[in-house]
């Protein structure tokens, strides 16, 4: 290992102050969050009484930039101790995997609530004052045009992630950078063909049940997509740095798990609110 010597197989960390940073950082985030929905709550004192500019966005903002600068901090951190200090031994790493594990079935039950939401919706429609689902005068996407188009490249990214992580174990860095690089530029490429799929959408967010689900499920799963490529973007500009061995690169392994995650959430997406609910489905009494 390099750096200083381990006697042991635990990491007894050295105190931090990211925990407390981090709790104030997003502390500040939600409050600037409550205050720019609430715009009235607090105006700037600066501004004319007969056009008062709110402060919750500023707020925000700053809670944002704290909240950023923490997860560089610390993950810095996390790595001068995996890297340079030797101190992710066989044991730590083990309990990073379980801790990943448990963060990924964390977030499968997050989508349970979206899919819940929305088949509650389309199997009980007259609960919502519906007759059908989609809701009459929705015009839903084709399944077969950018949905499907998205669904080859995230699953063709789930392949080179997988070629990234081959090589690594063989020893191959190019491979592996190679690999990388291919699934930055593919999540890259689904985010922008999704947003301009939202940009054609006949329904909106708000004023009814479909379009509310349907943007909440597909939302967030785009926003874990975005998640993802930043964290596989920084393995790839470790790996260049050099980072990663094959029996110790516990950082891209986690990206890896993370990423395929990703991509069997949108295969139910695609399967379930694109395809299964594409037509009308008559109320059944």
């Amino acid at each position: 290992m390099a750096g200083q010597e381990v006697k042991h197989d635990y990491h007894l960390v050295d105190p931090s102050p990211w925990p407390i940073v981090g709790s104030v950082s997003v502390f500040v985030l939600a409050i600037g969050a409550i205050f720019w929905f609430h715009p009235d709550y607090f105006t700037n004192p600066f501004s004319s009484a007969e056009d008062p500019a709110p402060m919750g966005p500023w707020i925000m903002y700053i809670g944002f930039i704290m909240v950023a600068y923490t997860f560089y901090a610390w993950w810095k951190d996390v790595i001068r101790e995996a890297e340079y200090e030797g101190h992710h031994t066989y044991i730590v790493q083990l309990g990073l995997r379980y801790g990943m594990v448990l963060f990924i079935a964390s977030e499968v039950m997050f989508f349970v609530a979206w899919f819940w939401a929305f088949f509650n919706a389309a199997f009980y429609p007259t609960d919502y004052g519906m007759t059908q689902w989609p809701p009459e005068g929705i015009v839903v996407f084709d399944p077969w045009h950018i949905p499907l188009l998205n669904t080859l490249i995230l699953l063709t990214s789930g392949t080179t992630v997988t070629w990234a992580h081959h090589a690594l174990l063989q020893g191959d860095r190019k491979g592996m950078i190679n690999g990388l690089i291919a699934t930055v530029v593919l999540g890259v490429l689904f985010t922008a063909l999704q947003v301009y799929e939202y940009t054609l959408a006949g329904f909106s967010f708000s004023g009814n049940i479909y379009g509310a689900t349907f943007f909440m499920a597909t939302g967030f799963h785009g926003f874990h997509v975005v998640i993802g490529t930043i964290f596989l973007a920084v393995c790839l500009g470790r790996a260049m740095a050099g980072h990663f061995k094959p029996d110790h690169h516990f950082g891209f392994e986690a990206a890896a798990w993370y990423w395929h995650f990703v991509d069997v959430v949108w295969l139910f997406l695609f399967a379930c609110i694109y395809v299964w609910f594409s037509g009308p489905i008559p109320t059944h009494h």
